[in-house]
């Protein structure tokens, strides 16, 4: 039942979005000190929700973890737009109050970053077009979020230029106080004066110093000393830090060489983006447990009862638990066709409030703290308790269990799959793959299906013992499906509900080779011969069960992995199997193959998606920047903000230890968007300031170009703070949410926390600095450089 993870999950996201709400309102107060300002941002972020609303109503699209994630992220860039139209018009009211009419300030005003705001806004929204493309169980995962979250950002647009200049006539009235009276915004300034002062006189170092960050986090330093160090033979990855390890032997032909291997390592820890792990989606907790362990096949159904009821009997213990039940073998439903050997337990657990303080305890055994447990660890624990010799334990959620048993059949995260023609041939070579995989670090299970282990009971009738007595195949053969598969005899009625009789031998019978064989059959002479006489009766090995897929017969190994990505994970084990059949350990003949399934299919197909999309999705940003600029310079420059936002991005998710997943890439993909917003707005406020400057024949000299550049960034100080304030303040209520749904709108938001960072000092510190260099070429030839030591003229 997903009833309770759902409404959980909405629970979750609807206290969130009234948190941010909140948050928007406190921004503007404080750095407006002026209410009324504040309430055009309060009153158009809730008609821009009811829009969404009122679309996903006609769409057909039902309010979820992903849909209402969507607007709870756009929710700090919805506002941003409205934000810097407010913060002008104050600055037009501040300036220019009293020397014109109050609706023609406010036009003014509107029409100063209107249409740069449009596109900016309608950047964003482009930005999502990778997502709408994503196929499968991403797609139908991911999508619901890109469009609420389109649907948000388009809505924002359009009323940022409609309702919006609408509004501020009516309530940015009164008197307004000027920036430099405001305490907060007098802070921001007296912090900023010196920082734009040695931007502008250092712009090279500052360039030099941005470039530097850049490179840093992208720069593959493993693989340059994996495959680029002097010296090296077969160099793979240390097992030691994040998202490392491998089988293999690291050799040098120089000694001095391998003496570097330990600060070589401990460098590599710096670079951020090369230390990220990869997966296909981070862990959806869904507030209940699935326990399914596996056992050897050919276990009779008396011992796996007795199985499943001693390991429910043991997780029953744990105090966090309220109910467990457990399935053996398939269900009657075509959907679950599981053998006998595989056992289900879901556990459902009581609400973490209520859970008991339990002893923390470390590898060793001893107590590190008393509090209590998280999910991790309580799985941990439940793990330790119910080890069983023949047992093969797996730990995941029933939900994502179900969607990923049906889409390629693997219950753990990683599967895989060898293919081939004969079954026996299959349980043989799994069995090696098996046994070559968990020598593989931080492999915490892996079991390969014996595709021949069942045991049957097989009756060979005598063809010639059954015609000396009058007999038929057909007739013994009634005889045996009586005796064992049972016979309806009548039927009763109980009230309106009827039920069949059944009439056949005992189990303890029916599992007995002698008894079986004592079981009469009568002739037409009306004699009674012992079926041992008319047929041998013998245990046999088959196959449970025969799975395939494009007509192949398949043989699947499970495999389970703790204290690493996925990713990282697969790229160990893949390398570790390869090397197996290189040397011949695993031995596999021509026409059988090895996939690798699980989540890591679903991964690998995404990021294949994805590396084709973005990139075209980049090209259409680019021409939209270029219709609202008319310039390719300002168009590379706005994109020089891609890179360096994910600076930002890269070491917090590292910092965090998140791995790279589909919903960080989201978070990723948004990014464009915002960064867009940054540099457009940014170019706007300096190329207006420069055109105030020669427009009023102030641009003599190049200390000039200081001042209006100046006099640009420092306009831009309150709204980027504002903006910066209100996407941090709200994505931040995510960050630290623990319940339903929290795990994937985690990844989301992260990214554009880092990217806030980064971009605010590209923002106000790298693009100043572009921009001096770019206009001062085209001043060069017009006026002299300034004299060493020249101010950089009056504030």
């Amino acid at each position: 039942d997903r009833s309770a993870l759902i409404e959980r999950a909405v629970k979750t996201l609807e206290e969130k979005l009234l948190e941010e709400s909140l948050v928007v309102a406190l921004v503007c107060i404080l750095f407006l000190l002026h209410f009324r300002s504040a309430l055009v941002a309060i009153l158009i972020l809730p008609i821009a929700v009811l829009i969404s609303f009122v679309i996903m109503r006609a769409q057909g699209l039902s309010s979820n973890i992903m849909s209402l994630g969507g607007i709870a992220i756009a929710i700090g860039a919805m506002v941003d737009a409205v934000i810097i139209m407010i913060e002008n018009a104050h600055k037009h009211l501040e300036r220019e109050g009293g020397a014109k009419p109050h609706w023609q300030l406010i036009r003014d005003a509107s029409i100063e970053v209107g249409p740069t705001l449009f596109y900016s806004l309608l950047v964003i929204t482009v930005s999502f077009i990778p997502v709408f493309t994503l196929e499968e169980q991403e797609g139908r995962m991911f999508k619901p979020l890109a469009f609420t979250k389109t649907y948000s950002m388009a809505a924002a647009a359009l009323l940022s230029i409609t309702l919006a200049p609408i509004l501020m006539g009516y309530f940015i009235r009164g008197k307004m106080l000027p920036e430099e009276k405001n305490p907060l915004n007098r802070f921001l300034l007296w912090i900023y004066h010196p920082v734009i002062d040695f931007v502008i006189r250092r712009r090279w170092a500052v360039l030099l110093t941005a470039a530097i960050v850049v490179v840093w986090v992208f720069l593959p330093w493993n693989w340059l000393v994996t495959n680029r160090l002097p010296g090296q033979v077969n160099r793979l990855p240390s097992p030691q830090g994040r998202g490392a390890g491998g089988a293999g032997e690291q050799t040098s032909r120089k000694p001095w060489i391998s003496s570097l291997k330990p600060w070589a390592e401990k460098i590599g820890k710096l670079f951020p983006f090369q230390n990220l792990g990869s997966e296909f989606m981070p862990p959806l907790y869904e507030g209940d447990l699935l326990y399914m362990p596996t056992t050897f096949p050919g276990i009779s159904p008396t011992e796996a009862r007795a199985i499943l009821q001693q390991t429910d009997k043991i997780i029953k213990t744990f105090p966090e638990v309220h109910h467990v039940f457990g399935k053996i073998g398939r269900a009657e439903t075509a959907t679950d066709p599981a053998p006998m050997d595989m056992v289900e337990t879901t556990i459902m657990l009581k609400d973490e409030k209520d859970w008991p303080e339990a002893d923390i305890k470390d590898t060793a055994g001893k107590i590190v703290a008393h509090r209590r447990r998280t999910p991790e660890e309580l799985t941990e624990a439940m793990n330790t308790a119910v080890q069983f010799p023949g047992l093969n334990n797996a730990w995941t959620m029933p939900i994502k269990t179900r969607i990923d048993m049906l889409a390629t059949g693997i219950k753990t995260p990683v599967g895989i799959k060898i293919a081939g023609p004969n079954l026996a041939e299959l349980e043989r070579i799994a069995s090696e793959v098996e046994a070559v995989v968990k020598t593989v670090r931080f492999t915490l299970s892996a079991f390969a299906e014996r595709t021949m282990g069942g045991n049957y009971i097989e009756f060979k009738i005598d063809r010639d013992a059954i015609a000396r007595y009058g007999l038929t195949v057909g007739a013994v053969q009634d005889v045996l499906e009586v005796a064992l598969g049972g016979m309806p005899l009548t039927t009763t009625v109980e009230g309106l509900e009827r039920y069949a009789i059944n009439l056949r031998y005992s189990r303890d019978f029916r599992e007995n080779l002698e008894a079986l064989r004592e079981i009469v059959v009568p002739t037409p002479a009306g004699a009674q011969i012992p079926l041992g006489q008319l047929a041998t009766v013998d245990v046999v090995r088959a196959p449970m069960g025969i799975k395939s897929e494009a007509a192949v017969p398949n043989a699947w190994i499970y495999v389970d992995a703790k204290g690493i990505d996925i990713g990282t994970y697969v790229q160990m084990a893949m390398r570790a199997v390869n090397e197996a059949v290189a040397k011949g350990t695993i031995h596999l003949p021509s026409g059988y193959n090895i996939f690798w399934s699980g989540e890591y299919e679903y991964m690998l197909r995404a990021q294949q998606r994805l590396m084709i999309v973005v990139p075209l999705t980049l090209l259409i940003i680019l021409l939209i920047i270029y219709l609202n600029t008319r310039s390719l310079v300002k168009t590379a420059i706005v994109l020089l903000a891609v890179p360096f936002s994910l600076v930002g991005a890269f070491w917090i998710l590292y910092l965090l230890n998140y791995n790279l997943s589909v919903a960080v890439w989201v978070g990723l993909i948004a990014l464009a968007g915002l960064d867009a917003e940054t540099g457009v707005v940014m170019l706007l406020y300096l190329d207006l300031a420069y055109e105030e400057w020669i427009s009023k024949g102030q641009m003599r000299h190049l200390t000039d170009l200081r001042d209006a550049i100046y006099h640009g960034a420092v306009k831009r100080v309150r709204p980027k703070a504002m903006t910066a304030a209100v996407i941090i303040a709200g994505l931040m209520p995510i960050l630290w949410s623990h319940g339903a749904g929290a795990d994937v709108m985690k990844r989301i938001a992260t990214p554009m926390i880092g990217r806030v960072v980064t971009s605010t000092i590209m923002e106000l510190a790298v693009y100043p600095a572009i921009f001096y260099v770019w206009r001062s070429r085209r001043l060069q030839t017009l006026f002299p450089s300034p004299a060493p030591g020249s101010s950089s003229g009056s504030r």
